[in-house]
């Protein structure tokens, strides 16, 4: 059987190494994850990129634009009222605006993370009346959140443009 070619097929890239340390370990695959999101969103095509391909209505914009308000709430402290409308990105925005604020709000993340040197220690944000989790929990929480929405939007970027890979 002849082989078809797929002109959109990217190489796989693979997942980090073991660090030195549980912390860098973690760190290391959520931003392996954070990256391959953003490579699925990045550069695809309007109005695919925000037109649902699932009976759920989810879309490959609105999936980055939920997991900028997840990395909100659990590192930066954010309030979020309605879950469920943090998987439509705003028709204003572009899927570059979409990419940076997701960026944007990851390197903030980071700087959080980057002063924490114990796991067990809760999540350092500003939230009042309600306690944070430790950021072990939190930084398993966001690989598990990222992973399983990278999932989804491998699948409806192959169905947008037959692009694959990470």
């Amino acid at each position: 059987m002849p082989a078809t070619s797929r002109p959109n097929r990217r190489s796989d890239t693979p997942p980090p190494r073991a660090a030195s340390s549980e912390t860098e370990t973690l760190r290391a695959f959520l931003d392996y994850l954070r990256t391959a999101i953003i490579a699925k969103v990045d550069g695809a095509p309007e109005p695919q990129v925000r037109t649902a391909a699932v009976p759920s209505g989810t879309n490959l914009l609105g999936l980055l634009d939920h997991l900028t308000s997840v990395e909100r709430s659990m590192f930066l402290g954010d309030t979020v009222t309605n879950w469920q409308a943090t998987f439509q990105a705003s028709a204003e925005d572009s899927v570059a605006d979409i990419v940076a604020r997701y960026r944007e709000t990851v390197q903030r993340a980071n700087e959080i993370l980057d002063g924490c040197t114990d796991l067990g220690a809760p999540v350092p944000r500003s939230r009042p009346g309600r306690p944070a989790p430790s950021v072990r929990w939190a930084l398993t929480h966001m690989i598990e959140e990222t992973g399983r929405h990278a999932g989804h939007a491998d699948i409806l970027r192959e169905l947008i443009d037959g692009a694959t890979g990470r």
